[in-house]
């Protein structure tokens, strides 16, 4: 590692986290990288997501007003979702954009705006920035809204809850929803507190851990199934899942998700990574390695330095712009690492300022981790293993409750 203080809590890592285990011949896989073909080509190639199984679906939309969510990810092979289906004449009406825009080039909490989509000249109508669920009126001229998103299985990761506004409206106005499912790369496990009621929000929209180990799919079927929607209403649901998936299978994601999140291991730090921006600590946005490095300006553990700028659809006034920063490069972290602690428990002495101070965004970082019982904690100085101990009966309940909605064996 580049950083010796990061080796100390690497080791708290391994220890509560990654625990390797043989996984059956019948189904291990060997990821493709972003940047490598797989060892294993025939098995990777196997599994299908369900944008790539178009005989399910289209079937379903033909002759149809069909409405879109998506994004850069709304991938079949080399293509588009947009222009596949356009390909095969169906009968597309609109595009609904989420966080980071169609193409996946507006920033984290970036401005998504009404607008044409130029590709393919379909109209955009906006669902971030405070409008997020689509209007009678967006509504009333689709037969069908299909959402095509990959998720990265971590709660304050916002599609989930565009999601679930976007099935309160086909429930409200009767629109047959259709998820084409996507496989989770942090789907093989679960961790963290489950979200309290009163820490409800954006980041945070349901009863799960901050790790919930489930796809897109099933999560659509556990919002219908447990009532989450206002008034317990049932949207009308259609899940294409991934063919050939197992929830402990490596998946490495072929189109980044956000601008943020550029690579397979910025996506497994990512639950760990992601409280620290209720705190004065930078994960590096505006530099090439987001969500790889943790920095501050105060910090004299770290043998690491970086300078947080302005990067153009990405990080445009990132924490700490233009300030240079001591810290710990993570770039050389294990693949396969989970949720830890340990980082936070860690720089919330690093960084020389009191917890009040350290908590910058006392109420974000609640939000975000669902709960103001992990602040708390840390603040009081408790282990890693005592706060994890908090957790357990939680997590159990929810493993469950999550069982029936479950589309791929463990």
């Amino acid at each position: 590692m580049a950083a010796e203080s990061f080796v100390n809590y690497a080791q708290e890592w391994w220890h509560y986290t990654y625990k390797p285990e043989p996984y059956p011949d019948t189904y291990f896989d060997v990821p493709v990288s972003l940047a490598s073909q797989s060892k294993d080509e025939t098995r990777v190639s196997a599994l299908q997501t369900g944008a790539e199984q178009a005989d399910l679906y289209l079937p379903l939309l033909r002759e149809q007003r069909v409405g879109l969510v998506v994004n850069q990810t709304s991938r079949v092979g080399e293509s588009h979702l947009i222009d596949f289906l356009r390909q095969r004449k169906v009968g597309l009406q609109k595009i609904f954009a989420l966080e980071h825009g169609v193409r996946g080039n507006v920033e984290n909490g970036g401005k998504v705006e009404d607008g044409i989509d130029g590709p393919s000249g379909l109209p955009i109508v906006s669902l971030y920035g405070g409008n997020y669920a689509p209007s009678a009126e967006a509504l009333a001229e689709l037969d069908w809204l299909v959402f095509d998103i990959q998720d990265v299985g971590v709660r304050f990761y916002t599609y989930i809850s565009s999601l679930h506004y976007l099935m309160q409206a086909c429930a409200d106005h009767q629109i047959p929803l259709l998820v084409l499912d996507r496989p989770n790369p942090n789907g093989d496990y679960i961790d963290g507190p489950v979200l309290e009621k009163s820490f409800q929000s954006f980041v945070g929209m349901h009863p799960i851990p901050l790790v919930h180990g489930m796809t897109v799919g099933e999560l659509a079927q556990m919002i219908n199934g447990e009532g989450w929607l206002d008034g317990g209403v049932q949207c009308p649901l259609t899940v294409i899942p991934v063919a050939n998936y197992r929830k402990r299978m490596a998946y490495s994601l072929p189109v980044r998700p956000s601008p943020n999140l550029p690579n397979d291991l910025s996506i497994r730090l990512y639950p760990s990574l992601g409280l620290f921006e209720g705190t004065t600590v930078s994960v590096a946005r505006g530099t090439d390695f987001p969500f790889q490095a943790l920095g501050h300006p105060d910090d004299t553990r770290g043998v690491f330095s970086f300078t947080p700028k302005p990067i153009a659809g990405a990080s445009e006034n990132p924490k700490h712009k233009g300030t240079p920063l001591n810290g710990d490069d993570l770039r050389n972290a294990d693949a396969q690492v989970r949720f830890s602690l340990e980082p936070l428990l860690s720089w919330s002495q690093r960084t020389g300022e009191s917890p009040e101070a350290f908590f910058s965004r006392a109420g974000f970082f609640d939000k975000l981790a669902g709960t103001d019982e992990l602040r708390k904690a840390v603040m009081a100085g408790a282990s890693a293993g005592q706060i994890r101990a908090s957790w357990q009966s939680d997590l159990a309940a929810f493993r469950q409750l999550r069982q029936p909605y479950l589309l791929y064996p463990e």
